[in-house]
């Protein structure tokens, strides 16, 4: 009998995960490493890394001190660049006391949830989703609500969201720019949402979160701005992976920040505190730390991404294929030309292309493309796309 709740708390998490679990353990994924595939499945890089982020790297693991390697928390240096960078980006005076650095965004996803969900408490997030988010509001006590976002436009609906809110709602989950449909959500259509957030809380008598997870937020396309919630919610709270913006997804480094005008900054300050040692001393290391004002300012070509895009967009829909245009992030969502995605993107790997089904973010009959994938791999891939596409129309 003492084993059986957590035995049934793992089985609901692997539920959860079941189809990230198939790809994971199936055909597509065995064949990640083969030297010739054109590998569009995850946004891993496919080339050497920026020699820059390298030398900051080399130059930033000499010791300064003695404790140059001992424990790290949220350290001063850190928060303080993240503070004015972000200060810059939104034009709102960020203190550096609201920013709490995590080992990547995953891990600032859930430490905000443990810090802000009570068991059973309602989060709201935007399904397609990135395939973790279930998990991780499951694991920190939370209830799931899903407002479905529908292609090809994935608009966001403030409408849907208001419809989905309960008195159990403690917090909406939104990804902008979106993964996997790349859109960026303008400024109007997150205002609409905060004033129904704000609506709800006053109802309420307690503030619904809105967090805003933004790995992407520098991954923008055709000269847009990117508008954080945080500018017209004030019960926002931003998380943030530098993996994403670098291309370096296996260095973990993020962070969590509350803005200037959270109605209950100092007590979030503490629960994030307790969240990130409850949540296996979710930190980042001390060289990641200690470099961080350097790979603040660098980023990832995002002019080639976006040509990138361009062009795989052209191509698939000159075969017939129908496709989004991302506004940002790395992801291409195409139709798969059959019902089942899962069994078309086998057949792609039959190709030498390797693809993200739509069943593993919650869009069965679409696929995800990954334009992290190199001119070169584009170069080889592009044939497997219509030789699969024929396949499947003459079967």
């Amino acid at each position: 009998m003492a084993t059986a709740t957590p035995q049934r708390r793992i089985d609901t998490l692997q539920a959860s995960m079941a189809p990230f679990s198939r790809f994971f353990g199936g055909r597509i994924w065995a064949r990640i490493g083969d030297p010739g595939v054109a590998n569009f499945a995850v946004g891993n890089p496919q080339s050497m890394p920026d020699p820059a982020y390298v030398a900051s790297l080399r130059h930033w693991l000499e010791p300064q001190d003695k404790d140059w390697f001992a424990y790290k928390l949220s350290e001063p240096k850190s928060r303080g660049a993240v503070a004015r960078s972000l200060t810059a980006r939104t034009g709102m005076a960020w203190d550096p006391e609201d920013i709490a650095m995590t080992n990547g965004g995953f891990a600032a996803l859930a430490v905000t949830l443990r810090a802000i969900l009570d068991p059973g408490d309602e989060v709201i997030f935007l399904s397609p989703p990135w395939f973790f988010y279930e998990v991780l509001i499951l694991a920190a006590g939370g209830t799931t609500v899903r407002v479905a976002l529908e292609p090809p436009a994935f608009d966001l609906d403030a409408a849907a969201i208001e419809a989905a809110i309960t008195p159990r709602t403690r917090a909406v989950l939104i990804n902008t720019p979106h993964n996997p449909s790349g859109r960026v959500y303008p400024i109007d259509a997150l205002r609409a949402v905060g004033a129904v957030l704000g609506a709800a809380s006053r109802r309420a008598g307690r503030t619904i979160h809105l967090v805003s997870d933004e790995p992407y937020n520098r991954i923008v396309f055709d000269g847009r701005d990117f508008h954080s919630p945080a500018e017209v919610y004030p019960g926002t709270i931003v998380t943030y992976s530098y993996g994403k913006t670098l291309l370096t997804p296996g260095m973990r480094i993020g962070y969590v920040a509350v803005p200037p005008t959270a109605p209950d900054r100092e007590g979030l300050r503490d629960a994030m505190f307790t969240s990130q040692i409850a949540s296996g001393y979710a930190f980042p290391n001390a060289l990641l730390q200690h470099a961080i004002e350097d790979l603040d300012a660098m980023s990832i070509d995002v002019a080639a991404l976006e040509r990138r895009r361009d062009r795989v967009v052209r191509e698939l829909r000159a075969m017939g294929y129908e496709t989004t245009m991302p506004e940002g992030t790395f992801y291409v969502m195409a139709r798969a030309p059959i019902d089942d995605d899962e069994s078309f993107a086998a057949r792609l790997t039959d190709h030498g292309v390797l693809v993200l089904p739509g069943s593993v973010v919650e869009l069965p009959g679409w696929f995800r493309i990954s334009l992290t994938a190199s001119d070169e791999m584009v170069d080889a891939g592009l044939p497997g796309f219509r030789a699969a596409l024929q396949a499947a129309g003459a079967g």
